[in-house]
């Protein structure tokens, strides 16, 4: 029987920027055990939130993460929303919409950037992150931000978008969409990536739904579960449907986020149709009083806020659920039986976000 050793993986990794623990134990070259060591960055939210009002909690909220962070604040604020009672302005719907989906296009091309670094294919990293700062600049904008956007608030959206501008924003995210079907056919369809990524790290969908896997790692496994078909926001109004790859393996998982980029584009024209006219934001008098599961598709999958107030200005309770958090026990399973030089690939292929995860 082979010897076994532990090797530890991160917290620092060339290939990978985010501070992930992992102590695998191999056989040789083959992983045979994977033990994650989930470390705890204090930033104090749950006691910030008896410091600050509810309406000023948003901005806190939205610094969880720096690329989602504009959902973050989205699904917060929803979550006050509900248990107010408060009949957000359809155009502000709208608006969260687009830039829900801004956001998701600019997280998947940075993930997109990072991996193809990480293959080793820097040509396709500087293209895919080229890309992602047009996304950045209609972000800018549309809300005055590239990073923390700060544009939502209790009761609607602080800025609005002129009909014209929306009309350049689709104009400029179609012609983009043609270079982007250039760059994720060079990366879909490379042999060496495919020689990669096709049959490592399998998923089968039984282990993906059991171990609670989220976004586009359960979609990679044939685990059709996106939060959007609840119909927050706008997404009630626009038809589309969940990418989903069965295979499973590393590969699967890519060819989602690959096509999701597509499927934002469409959802964003759609909104740009069919957005009203009308206000963007509502007077909002009172104070919340009970609790919420607001819930949200991220690029990475769902996220939970768990809201709970008391009838005052400050909120008795938040918590929240990213899904970098929930996609760690796939990521166990996934990595047994790979090649110890594969385990940064599979480990970028759910696209870990730790400074959300580590809380």
């Amino acid at each position: 029987m082979p010897k076994q050793v532990i090797i530890p993986f991160g917290p620092q990794h060339p290939v990978l920027p985010e501070p992930l623990h992992l102590d695998l134990v191999l056989e040789d070259e083959t992983v045979v055990d994977v033990l994650p060591s989930i470390g705890y960055v204090h930033r104090g939210l749950e006691k910030l939130v008896e410091k600050r009002e509810c309406t000023e909690y948003v901005f806190i909220a939205e610094r969880i993460c720096g690329i989602c962070s504009y959902i973050h604040s989205n699904t917060y604020v929803s979550g006050v929303e509900q248990i107010m009672g408060l009949e957000v302005p359809e155009r502000a719907q709208y608006l969260r919409t687009i830039w829900s989906e801004l956001s998701r296009l600019h997280s998947h091309l940075l993930w997109l950037g990072l991996f193809a670094d990480g293959l080793g294919f820097e040509s396709v990293f500087m293209n895919a992150w080229k890309l992602r700062e047009h996304v950045l600049d209609e972000l800018e904008a549309t809300t005055g931000g590239r990073v923390i956007q700060g544009v939502n608030k209790v009761g609607g959206v602080k800025r609005d978008i002129s009909p014209e501008k929306l009309d350049e924003m689709v104009k400029g995210l179609k012609e983009m969409e043609t270079e982007l079907q250039r760059l994720t056919n060079v990366f879909l369809y490379d042999k060496s990536i495919a020689s990669r990524l096709k049959g490592v790290g399998v998923l089968n969908k039984e282990d993906a739904y059991y171990l609670g896997a989220v976004g586009p790692t359960a979609r990679g496994s044939g685990v059709a579960i996106d939060l959007r078909q609840t119909g927050y926001n706008a997404y009630d109004k626009i038809n589309f449907k969940p990418v989903v790859e069965t295979d499973g393996d590393s590969w699967a998982r890519c060819i989602v986020r690959a096509k999701e980029m597509f499927t934002s584009i469409d959802i964003i024209e759609q909104c740009v149709k069919k957005i009203p006219d009308g206000p963007v934001d509502m007077k909002v008098n009172g104070t919340p009083s009970g609790e919420y599961f607001s819930r949200a598709e991220q690029p990475r999958g769902e996220v939970i806020h768990y809201i709970k107030g008391n009838g005052t200005k400050h909120l008795v309770r938040h918590r929240v659920r990213t899904p970098t958090f929930t996609n760690i026990p796939p990521l166990v399973k996934l990595l047994k039986g790979v090649q110890l030089a594969d385990v940064p690939v599979v480990v970028l292929t759910i696209d870990p976000c730790i400074g959300c995860a580590e809380r």
